[in-house]
């Protein structure tokens, strides 16, 4: 193998990073003007779904218009892993024995429906507003929660060459 091929593999993304890192671009596309967040749900390592927070098709954005709230919470916002899942439920693809990739660990109800959902594990690369509840309940269903770290200096730039 030439040195210089030889170098490209070597900075190849583990398959964590990867994911981690899909997770960090769906964050791009919320409208959440307070915290972007997206995710991937993945089998066998191919994406089946992926989510950001934002509105629901059709509403006015939070970054257009601000954020409705109710009760400290915006209402108008739906989140990153509830989109991946009704995703995968409005085109009909099982999410029983996926991962979850994400951003931002999830919430109370995003945990509850992931593990009505048969979501296997649960990587995340930032601790935000940890819920002891959401943590038990994962613990009881079994469901292992890692945090991961995404890696988007190794992206390949136009040329062809690593950012790195």
């Amino acid at each position: 193998m030439a040195t210089s091929e030889h170098s490209r593999h070597s900075t190849r993304m583990s398959w964590h990073e990867f994911f981690a890192s899909q997770s960090r671009v769906m964050a791009a596309r919320s409208t959440c003007a307070r915290l972007a967040v997206g995710c991937v749900i993945v089998r066998e390592k191919r994406m089946i779904a992926s989510g950001y927070n934002g509105s629901i098709h059709g509403d006015e954005h939070c970054t257009e218009v601000g954020c409705k709230m109710v009760d400290g919470h915006c209402v108008r916002a739906i989140h990153a892993e509830q989109n991946a899942l009704l995703q995968c439920a409005r085109f009909g693809i099982a999410t029983e024995g996926a991962d979850l990739y994400v951003t931002h660990l999830p919430c109370l109800h995003c945990t509850k429906s992931l593990i009505q959902a048969g979501i296997k594990t649960v990587y995340y690369e930032t601790a935000y507003r940890p819920d002891p509840y959401a943590a038990e309940l994962l613990a009881r269903a079994g469901v292992p929660v890692i945090q991961v770290q995404s890696n988007l200096a190794l992206l390949v730039q136009p040329d062809g060459q690593c950012s790195k």
